[in-house]
């Protein structure tokens, strides 16, 4: 899962004119939005667990099409770059993990279960 934040203007119904919010998107569909001046916090009610799942399966489901297609577009480049990637994998991998788990982790301190 990947998190981005721009700041853009927007109508803040509190302040009654036109100021920057926080924007908060996760995998590019927002989440969030926050004015800065007086902190109304607006929360995308989502169901990030299943989008975790959805994009999991995504990514292991389309990776045999991905490989087939790298080594098809340039065999020599695949081959030279295939040990490093298999050295770096388990890296990227934890990186991922992580920045998906402190999402994951931040959705659920804001939406608490009932």
């Amino acid at each position: 899962m990947k998190k981005n934040i721009m700041i853009g203007d927007l109508f803040c119904e509190s302040c009654k004119e036109e100021v920057p919010h926080r924007i908060e998107y996760v995998n590019n569909e927002i989440s969030t939005i926050t004015c800065e001046v007086c902190d109304r916090n607006i929360q995308i009610n989502r169901d990030m667990m299943k989008e975790f799942y959805e994009e999991i399966y995504e990514r292991v489901s389309s990776k045999p099409h991905r490989v087939t297609e790298e080594y098809k577009a340039d065999l020599n480049h695949f081959i030279k770059g295939f040990p490093f990637r298999v050295v770096s994998k388990p890296y990227r991998l934890i990186k991922d993990m992580n920045q998906t788990h402190q999402i994951l982790k931040e959705h659920r301190d804001k939406h608490p279960r009932h």
